[in-house]
């Protein structure tokens, strides 16, 4: 199908269409400028938000429970799950994602899996293109949920307009909490599994880290909320405070800030992906070259560098 007639469907919101364009992304076609050009003027109106946080805390089942509170407001949603990779083949190895089977029917609700393929972030490097096929395919909500891998997991607050960071009893204390990097990056701090023994301690010292914080007077005081996400207790609230950080971030210029801060990071990427190819089409020979001499110890890297740089 030509790529016009693909993005004018998609923006019609047919699932195959969507579907298609994303994995145009994933696989680099050679379509993919075409692509990003035409869909471009049509983005910048879905709420990007990223659900983060350590493996077992339940970023599966508030995503779904989150996705059914955003439909009973009529809300159309798309969710992008950044799984991890297989080894051997690179696609994504969780991609079934059995825990949202019942939005499975809905046709304002879109569900796509993609590889991480070893990208240490938490996110899939076409992460933001794809976010950019789903924004101007109309929804107005994207949740990210992001690979549970620690403290390299904070490039989700780079990426999303608003980061929710998930935590529940007996994951650790406030201190690894703080040592992990989250509290750095959160938005709204959700403690799922609440009705567990433990929840309410986990709350009391992540609001006692979060108080300790440098914060200037007009930043936003990111919520501490509890959830039951399997029956879905307190995830209206979350809803409501993820609305109220989209206005204030609109209200203050933060937004924009932010949404600059990711083209930058995504451009640069991108010029970074072309340059290596272009290394390794057209100065393989001399990269490895280059590679012998500095593991010989007759160049050191930086000047290396700067040989493949003036060669290329």
């Amino acid at each position: 199908m030509p790529v016009p007639e693909l993005v004018e469907q998609a923006r019609e919101g047919k699932a195959r269409a969507v579907a298609r364009l994303i994995s145009l992304v994933e696989d680099e076609s050679s379509d993919l400028r075409e692509v990003m050009a035409a869909l471009t003027p049509h983005t910048g109106r879905a709420h990007v938000v990223g659900v983060t946080g350590a493996p077992g805390v339940g970023k599966s089942t508030s995503t779904s429970a989150l996705v059914t509170e955003l439909r009973s407001a009529g809300r159309r949603v798309a969710v992008l799950a950044i799984d991890p990779s297989s080894p051997f083949s690179g696609g994504a190895l969780l991609g079934d994602r059995v825990r949202m089977g019942d939005h499975a029917t809905d046709p304002d609700v879109f569900i796509r899996s993609m590889a991480s393929r070893g990208h240490l972030g938490g996110l899939s490097w076409a992460t933001p293109q794809a976010l950019r096929v789903l924004d101007a395919a109309g929804f107005d909500v994207v949740v990210v949920e992001t690979v549970g891998v620690g403290q390299s997991e904070v490039e989700i607050a780079g990426t999303a307009d608003t980061t929710v960071v998930l935590l529940a009893p007996g994951m650790g204390d406030g201190i690894q909490a703080a040592k992990a990097g989250i509290l750095e990056v959160g938005d709204l701090y959700v403690i799922n599994k609440a009705d567990r023994d433990g929840a309410q301690q986990v709350k009391r010292d992540l609001r006692s880290m979060l108080r300790l914080a440098e914060r200037t007077d007009d930043a936003w005081d990111p919520p501490v909320l509890a959830t039951v996400a399997t029956t879905g207790e307190g995830v209206a609230e979350v809803v409501t405070r993820l609305d109220e950080h989209r206005a204030w971030a609109r209200e203050s210029g933060a937004l924009e800030r932010r949404r600059e801060r990711r083209a930058r990071d995504e451009i640069e990427a991108i010029a970074l992906t072309a340059m290596r190819r272009r290394w390794g089409a057209v100065d393989g020979d001399r990269l490895d070259d280059l590679a012998r001499r500095v593991a010989s110890r007759g160049l050191d890297p930086y000047a290396a560098a700067d040989a493949l740089m003036e060669t290329s």
